[in-house]
């Protein structure tokens, strides 16, 4: 993958400046500004913090478009929800959404 090509496109995708992706990122302003005047690889940390500040992981870094999912609130919450579900709970509520899905 790359990485410079993928923050191209993730900055393009929020309409961000330099400055503005350091400021949502808790980085240095010229961090950000050496990464793309220089072609640098940022730091495992930086990439991490640049994540943050796009409200994505670094699963979905690295992800293809075709791969990624959007999290939405809803979702997330939906998610923290079954997680605590036992198997038969889990199956019973499958069964409800696969209903609906018809």
């Amino acid at each position: 993958m790359d990485v410079l090509a993928r923050l191209h496109e993730l900055q393009e995708l929020h309409g961000w400046s330099s400055y503005k992706i350091a400021k949502e990122a808790g980085l240095a302003a010229n961090t950000v500004a050496n990464i793309y005047k220089r072609n640098t690889l940022p730091s495992l940390t930086t990439l991490e913090a640049l994540c943050k500040a796009f409200n994505i992981t670094l699963s979905q870094f690295f992800c293809t478009d075709e791969e990624m999912t959007e999290l939405t609130p809803e979702l997330r919450e939906l998610v923290a929800n079954w997680s605590v579900l036992s198997p038969s709970q889990k199956d019973t509520v499958w069964q409800v959404i696969k209903s609906y899905g018809k």
